[in-house]
């Protein structure tokens, strides 16, 4: 699992947001590139939710996952997580239909 350690944080010394819904957005992409999809498609939704904060020089944890990926859609889900608990729950949708032509993706080669 990967871990994150940020220099951003906000005016209360806790991880910003923004840093946290970058995260989710990255780590949506890199859910369905583990899939072997070089291009990864456009978003079509994204959101988080801030469960508690996470102070500087503490390590965030990272769990991104593909729960679907269709012909036209993938739908990812990111966990973040500091010290066993649970810091922000992302999901990510995007639009995969034309990412499927991609000369350089590795899904579907033999």
């Amino acid at each position: 699992m990967p871990r994150l350690v940020f220099l951003v944080q906000n005016r209360l010394g806790s991880v910003h947001g923004g840093l946290l819904a970058t995260v989710v957005d990255m780590g949506g992409s890199l859910a369905l590139a583990s899939k072997g999809l070089f291009a990864t498609g456009v978003s079509t939704d994204i959101n988080i939710s801030y469960i508690s904060g996470a102070k500087q020089n503490e390590i965030i944890s990272v769990d991104a996952r593909c729960d679907k990926l269709g012909k036209t859609l993938a739908f990812t889900s990111v966990e973040m997580t500091c010290n066993g608990k649970l810091v922000a729950l992302g999901r990510h949708n995007k639009f995969v239909a034309q990412a499927y032509s991609h000369p350089e993706n590795e899904i579907g080669k033999k």
